[in-house]
């Protein structure tokens, strides 16, 4: 079951005129703040989502926590994500990262010098990623890595079928939704949320076959070790870290 977006609140009258922007291009009204309702909620210091059952605001900060760590401590260029997009000694390939969802790969990608196109079609996920890279801009410790990330709202199955040539990736990223498991195991909130924002993949045979036709070099596919394959397609290689696959399909 999907989670509708009732509303946009705002925290302060101050923002009063970017909310009204907001709300207009995402189709939601402006109403008060409501404990019991899922809402986005603009505050001085950021945009957030607000469902109450997940719990807790969810937002994204490219310049702390998940994504802090990952940039001083995520291995370089030797960890098997960047091995997967054929990051190595010379080559630092142009990514488009078509299911961005909370953008930690692709932030990864950038921090090791990859220009990225983050492809989100949720547009409520694309503004928490909008508001995050526009708040991170100003941070000195990631300015120079933001720089090389690009947003772009909307279905990556038509985005990649209509780029021109000039614009081809070297690589195209896939991190396809993985079936929800069941509630007796535990699922950290942000998936949860990526749930039951996104729904189930319906897509997901047209999304690499066209990601294999316009990558200039390869497409990597993320999956949870021991998954079945994406869209039941064998991939050329596979690496394997503690409990994640990436398929690689070559030219």
């Amino acid at each position: 079951m999907t989670v509708q977006i009732l509303s946009l609140a705002v925290t302060d009258a101050g923002l009063d005129d970017k909310a009204v922007l907001l709300a207009n291009a995402l189709g939601l009204p402006v109403t008060p703040l409501d404990s019991q309702s899922a809402q986005l909620v603009l505050s001085p210091l950021r945009l957030e989502l607000r469902v109450p059952e997940i719990g807790g605001p969810i937002f994204i900060d490219f310049t702390a926590g998940k994504y802090q760590h990952r940039r001083q401590f995520g291995g370089g260029r030797g960890q098997p994500l960047a091995k997967a997009v054929g990051l190595k000694k010379g080559a630092t390939p142009y990514i488009i990262d078509a299911t961005a969802g909370f953008g930690r790969d692709a932030f990864v990608f950038a921090s090791l010098g990859c220009r990225v196109t983050l492809i989100e079609q949720n547009p409520v996920m694309a503004a928490l990623l909008a508001d995050a890279l526009q708040r991170a801009v100003d941070d000195n410790a990631v300015t120079e890595i933001i720089s090389r990330m690009q947003l772009h709202q909307g279905n990556a199955v038509d985005y990649l079928a209509g780029l021109p040539e000039t614009d081809r990736p070297d690589v195209v990223y896939l991190d396809p939704m993985y079936p929800s498991r069941d509630k007796s195991a535990l699922v950290k909130k942000e998936m949860q949320l990526l749930h039951k924002l996104v729904g189930p993949d319906n897509n997901s045979s047209d999304l690499l076959n066209v990601s294999r036709e316009v990558a200039l070099k390869r497409v990597a596919v993320k999956r949870p070790k021991g998954a079945e394959l994406f869209a039941n397609q064998p991939p050329h290689v596979s690496i394997e870290s503690k409990n994640t696959r990436y398929d690689i399909y070559t030219r």
